[in-house]
């Protein structure tokens, strides 16, 4: 979902980090509070104060977002799911997970946390806020404590929606499967949910818009149309993780990858392996050790007339370890691997030594055929 981001600390073991994205929310919230929340409810402040309390508005309401998404995190960790870190971005804050709960329990406890730790934020703040009135608070201060009391109220409501992949809908989720035992059925149902709700809120937020609340309406839509694409990615995460549970990446890789070795010339590599084989890349190796990976995008970086003069060792990189996976790794992993790094194989590994290769067309025959196989079951 998300590309390289801002790091920006790390939290109880979590790394905090900010898509590219969120700038554009972080400037969009400031000036709508700045320019209008605080000025339609604390008169003659001047304009000093107003973006003053937009720009710690903005930064609360990222640290309410953070508070509620490491509740996530901690009781994620608890019920042994790995967490990967979480991540701001233009509609929020995401915990990112490395696998789905295993039980509807820990699904529903993971889940609900987060709403309750909202509610229990607003709690407090609203809290701060009576005091502070009682013992004089500056109206500024006040003011953006009372904000960002309101501001947790509404993120747990929303979040509260039974819709999937909001936590409503995985406590909404949780429930059926603890239910029917079934988590596919349960998941389609609920992401279908979580579609609807997408469309209801683009659609409304088409209304706003034709009505004169443009940005209010233009904002409706586009998380509609982000809850939408959520709930069939999240679905569909949930189908590749079950038909590859347990599944190691021995299983689908070629036991006999195809190398070249450093003194090819980049000509031979292009007649004798790029055509014939039709990789997009393939590991260097000196006797049993790989020294580096070749790419046919390293070979379209070198004019034509160069091929016959230039050898593999003059283009190849050295194999990163986004290139690589363990060959006793699970398989849904070195699927996200590819996802994330864009590459269609992996190079697979025993240590260091090369023991085969993993492509993206061998996992997904898998997935298909598997995902097939469970329907004919279902219609029998």
């Amino acid at each position: 979902m998300f590309g390289k981001g801002i790091n920006l600390f790390r939290l109880f073991g979590f790394q905090v980090q900010a898509d590219f994205s969120w700038l554009i929310l972080a400037f969009l919230i400031t000036w709508s509070l700045a320019t209008g929340y605080f000025p339609d409810q604390y008169l003659q402040l001047s304009p000093a104060q107003y973006w003053g309390m937009g720009i710690l508005g903005a930064l609360g309401l990222f640290g309410s977002l953070i508070f509620h998404e490491l509740s996530h995190s901690l009781v994620a960790r608890r019920f042994g799911i790995p967490m990967k870190g979480i991540t701001l971005f233009i509609f929020g804050g995401v915990a990112h997970m490395d696998g789905e709960p295993p039980n509807p329990k820990s699904e529903f406890f993971m889940a609900i946390v987060g709403p309750l730790s909202s509610l229990l934020l607003a709690a407090i703040l609203y809290g701060a806020t009576q005091g502070g009135r009682a013992v004089g608070w500056p109206e500024p201060v006040n003011g953006i404590v009372s904000y960002l009391s309101f501001i947790n109220v509404l993120l747990a409501m929303f979040n509260m929606v039974p819709a999937f992949p909001l936590d409503g809908g995985r406590v909404f989720r949780s429930a059926l499967w603890a239910w029917t035992g079934d988590v596919r059925w349960t998941t389609r149902l609920a992401a279908r949910c979580g579609s609807g709700f997408g469309i209801v809120l683009m659609a409304w937020g088409g209304f706003s818009s034709l009505t004169g609340n443009f940005v209010e309406g233009l904002w409706y839509v586009l998380i509609g149309f982000f809850l939408y694409g959520a709930a069939d990615q999240a679905y569909q995460q949930v189908l590749v993780n079950r038909a590859l549970r347990g599944e190691s990446v021995r299983r689908f890789m070629s036991h006999d990858p195809i190398t070249v070795s450093p003194g090819l010339s980049v000509q031979s590599l292009v007649d004798d392996y790029l055509y014939r084989y039709l990789h997009d890349m393939f590991p260097v190796l000196e006797g049993t050790k790989v020294v580096g990976c070749v790419s046919k995008k390293q070979v379209g970086n070198l004019s034509r007339a160069a091929w016959p003069h230039k050898s593999v060792a003059d283009i190849m990189d050295v194999c990163s370890p986004e290139k690589t996976v363990q060959a006793d790794s699970d398989a849904g992993k070195a699927l996200a691997q590819m996802n994330k790094t864009g590459l269609s194989q992996l190079l697979v590994l025993e240590g260091d030594r090369l023991v085969g290769m993993i492509t993206l067309k061998d996992l997904l025959r898998h997935l298909v055929f598997r995902l097939n196989l469970e329907d004919m079951e279902r219609a029998v």
